[in-house]
């Protein structure tokens, strides 16, 4: 593979100093490629990410919403609370580095400058809420996809993917079960609604914008 340089870049000199003030400039225009109502979703290495896996389906077991702070990408999310995380940040908690980031089709006309005010200002409702370790669709605590499905619904009036009941998923799986029995015991609610990542990254609503 061969990499060039930008001509402005080439001018510059040691050489040396020239491939790492381009390779930054690079970095930035990637991460300034991303927008306010970006979603990014990663293959997540916590404790719960394979029991997420098997239970969906999906690759991907963790996403957030990129909103910007101060001209730079955050990724606001579910984790242990709520909250906004540098975008690199994010990016280096995933399983390879490896992301894909998602847009609203129709991004254009629906994402005003207006529209993204109310998914900042919407932002407020959930931020610094414990995580949900059992899926309850509620607001006293919250999971990942929940949150971006939440905020996208009540800022913006738009239902990304499909709710699906806990029973819809593969319960089968050895992993799974081990995973429920943790949370729930012997009760698990089979009727409580859900909204998987997989319902979110497989919406038709979406395109993908960035695979890294």
């Amino acid at each position: 593979m061969t990499f060039k340089l930008p001509a402005a870049c080439a001018l510059l000199l040691p050489p040396t100093f020239a491939l790492l003030l381009c390779a930054l400039h690079l970095g930035t225009a990637r991460a300034a490629a991303l927008q306010d109502g970006d979603i990014v979703f990663h293959t997540s290495r916590s404790a719960q990410s394979v029991a997420v896996q098997r239970a969906t389906g999906s690759r991907y077991s963790h996403m957030g919403i990129v909103l910007m702070r101060g001209g730079k990408p955050y990724v606001f999310e579910a984790v242990q609370t709520v909250r906004y995380t540098p975008l690199a940040q994010w990016t280096a908690r995933g399983n390879g580095g490896h992301y894909v980031a998602k847009r609203l089709r129709n991004a254009d006309t629906l994402l005003t400058p207006g529209a993204v005010a109310r998914l900042h200002a919407k932002t407020s409702d959930f931020e610094g809420r414990p995580y949900d370790l059992t899926f309850e669709w509620s607001d006293g605590r919250i999971y990942c996809s929940e949150l971006v499905w939440k905020l996208y619904q009540r800022a913006l009036g738009v239902r990304i993917g499909e709710l699906q009941k806990i029973r819809e998923f593969n319960l089968a799986d050895p992993a799974v079960r081990a995973k429920m029995h943790e949370r729930y015991g012997d009760k698990v609610p089979m009727d409580e609604p859900v909204i998987s990542p997989v319902a979110m990254f497989d919406s038709p609503l979406l395109k993908t914008v960035e695979t890294r």
